[in-house]
């Protein structure tokens, strides 16, 4: 249950940063409203799943995820750069993330 509420709390990560994305784009109450509840389901999420994953493992995979997702919509929605370089330095973060899991 706790791992389902890690990869959850990462896609709320994303979710908040699609928010911030989309209150610099049209600011005003709904905006401010998605990105605060994307935000805050994402830290309930990540505050149960921390009951039994240890805390560097959960915080390194929720902002891998968030980290890696964002960046990632940011190219798909946002027609940001998808430079090879930039892959490969995405491609280390969850890379990063993993080897702590597998580690840890």
């Amino acid at each position: 249950m706790e791992w389902i509420a890690l990869i959850l709390a990462g896609c709320c990560e994303i979710a908040g940063v699609a928010g911030i994305k989309r209150m610099t784009r049209k600011p005003g109450l709904l905006s401010a409203l998605m990105l605060l509840a994307a935000f805050g389901c994402s830290f309930s999420l990540l505050s149960l799943a921390m009951r039994s994953i240890p805390m560097a493992t959960a915080y390194a995979i929720w902002t891998g995820i968030g980290t890696a997702g964002a960046a990632f919509l940011g190219m798909v929605r946002f027609g940001e750069s998808r430079d090879w370089r930039r892959l490969v330095c995405i491609a280390a973060i969850v890379g990063s993330a993993i080897g702590l899991k597998l580690l840890g």
